[in-house]
């Protein structure tokens, strides 16, 4: 049937009508709230390309995280910032640096909040890269264990879940069989599984000073250009024993999220990014933009193409908007 039997504006008369046959929903609960911690500070401190966003000393993390569950979110991926640098990621392995530091506080704090916790090693080498440098580059197979022992590290201190976003080839096989190990059969793998190199990453790497010394990162990140490719690495990813697939970039990447949506029937998580926050952020500022609403759709967009949480910077304010 057509005009003027069929009127699709029939159901869009009202608000209440247009929520009735909504077809994705946008909740709290599916959003994942990024965390900087560094154990060098001793009050939060602003990150200056991404306005709002603070890196917190480790003494506040569980003010943060009592925040993100009174607010409903889902939870929280931590990054942490190192005392010192080495080639060997020191921190990383380390029980009293900042991230399981964190993590302990947190759960006390907020034991009802899903903590999940960054496995890379940009954030603790002394040149930047997500693996051990060697002299032909970053070094796949030597990254592994040192992966492994850094995501143990982390589920020892309370972690719900560790997320490898190194993009080394079989770092969640290696992590699997390590929290196996050592007996942590129930601490759950958020796998970058399709993770670009983007150009979207930058004030991330001002807040964690996790930019590398020298190179680039396209020869373990994914080519803008692949979707097939991403399929191939989330199927390995889950053959490996990841729990939770992640892609990341958002809002560039929508046609990938819908591709492994209609793949694989697994939780599927989408990163907006620290290039997405502050594009939006630098807009509102400017009033080119209605700060909420355009938030908001983009995030909807993102569960719209198939992803089941979305890890944002907006996570909080968007949770008090969807109040």
């Amino acid at each position: 049937m057509g005009f003027p039997e069929t009127r699709l504006r029939r159901l869009r008369r009202t608000e209440a009508l247009r929520s009735l046959v909504r077809e994705t929903a946008l909740e709290p609960g599916d959003l994942v709230l990024p965390l900087f911690v560094d154990a060098g500070l001793e009050a939060p401190a602003p990150v200056e390309s991404m306005p709002g966003v603070r890196r917190h000393p480790v003494t506040g993390a569980g003010e943060v995280a009592r925040a993100a569950q009174k607010a409903g979110l889902g939870g929280v991926l931590l990054f942490g910032q190192a005392r010192a640098k080495g080639p060997d990621a020191p921190d990383a392995v380390a029980e009293d640096a900042a991230v399981p530091e964190a993590l302990r506080r947190m759960k006390d704090a907020a034991p009802s909040l899903a903590l999940a916790a960054d496995v890379c090693l940009c954030a603790y080498t002394d040149h930047g890269h997500c693996g051990v440098l060697g002299p032909q580059g970053v070094e796949n197979d030597p990254s592994l264990a040192l992966l492994a022992r850094t995501a143990v590290n982390y589920a020892k201190a309370g972690a719900d879940l560790v997320a490898p976003s190194d993009m080394m080839d079989g770092r969640v096989g290696a992590i699997r069989r390590a929290l196996d190990g050592e007996g942590l059969h129930d601490t759950a793998i958020l796998s970058y599984a399709a993770k670009y190199a983007s150009a979207f990453y930058g004030p991330f790497r001002e807040a964690q000073a996790s930019a590398p010394r020298a190179g680039d990162r396209k020869g373990y990140q994914m080519d803008p250009g692949n979707v097939r490719e991403a399929l191939r690495e989330i199927g390995l990813d889950l053959d490996e024993g990841a729990d939770v697939v992640m892609v990341k970039p958002a809002l560039a990447y929508l046609d990938v999220i819908r591709a492994a949506r209609e793949r694989f029937d697994v939780p599927i998580a989408a990163y907006s990014v620290s290039g997405e926050y502050s594009a939006l952020k630098a807009a509102a500022e400017r009033g080119w933009i209605d700060e909420r609403a355009a938030v908001l759709e983009s995030l909807l967009a993102m569960r719209r193409a198939g992803a089941d949480l979305v890890v944002t910077y907006h996570a909080l304010d968007a949770a008090r908007w969807l109040g």
